[in-house]
């Protein structure tokens, strides 16, 4: 079950490719497009960018993720093409639009292992924005409203299903938005944020347990498309 505690102002301009917290309130935010990719000091609260650093326009921005004092953002080597990054703060973990998640050295961005995603047997294709949560892997499924929980020992775990979320969006009005994308972990707070790309909004949620499992049905037609 997802609950929205707070809704925050997000730039609708804002391709997002990449969310993360860095405390005291600010996120670090990357965005895609070419000629309009970036990486992005945000305030939570009001939705400013209160820092921007342009990238050329022949590169697309993606993902990002905060290892100590540096920013990291994906790039192609081993990974077919960069979607996601997130880390441990040990380890990088990598997504590159396919079933599979990477392990990756943080000196030399070597991958250490990877692991195909499986749920009930099927693949779990398009693997993209990243972040690493109390043990956890959140994977932002592409062209989806859902969320993959993988543990990076074990593989699959379950969803998140956030399909209320851009469908209240579209009913308000917004009908430009793209897909759900972007996640940032609170660790000091435990809160969880989300947006999409060109979303006006950024939400915080609670997420907890359901009573009753959901129709198989559902998560086919929602999430593995």
């Amino acid at each position: 079950m997802v609950n929205v505690v707070n809704e925050f102002p997000h730039d609708s301009q804002a391709f997002t490719e990449g969310l993360l917290y860095a405390g005291n309130d600010t996120l670090f935010e990357s965005t895609g497009d070419y000629g309009k990719s970036s990486v992005r000091k945000v305030a939570l609260r009001t939705g400013k960018v209160e820092e921007l650093k342009k990238m050329d326009d022949s590169l697309f921005g993606e993902g990002l993720t905060l290892l100590g004092k540096r920013c990291l953002g994906t790039f192609n080597h081993e990974m077919n093409d960069g979607w996601g990054l997130a880390t441990d703060g040990r380890v990088l973990f990598g997504s590159d639009g396919s079933s599979t998640l990477y392990q990756l050295d943080p000196q030399t961005f070597k991958a250490v292992s990877k692991q195909v995603v499986y749920y009930k047997g099927q693949q779990v294709y398009n693997l993209n924005e990243l972040e690493y949560i109390n043990g956890e892997i959140w994977a932002n499924i592409y062209q989806s409203d859902c969320i993959a929980r993988i543990s990076p020992k074990d593989g699959f775990l379950g969803w998140i299903l956030l399909q209320n979320l851009r469908k209240e969006l579209v009913e308000a009005g917004n009908r430009g938005i793209d897909v759900l994308n972007g996640i940032a972990w609170d660790g000091e707070q435990n809160r969880i944020f989300v947006t999409g790309k060109l979303w006006p909004k950024l939400y915080e949620v609670k997420v907890s347990p359901i009573k009753e499992p959901i129709e198989e049905w559902v998560i086919e037609q929602l999430c593995l498309r």
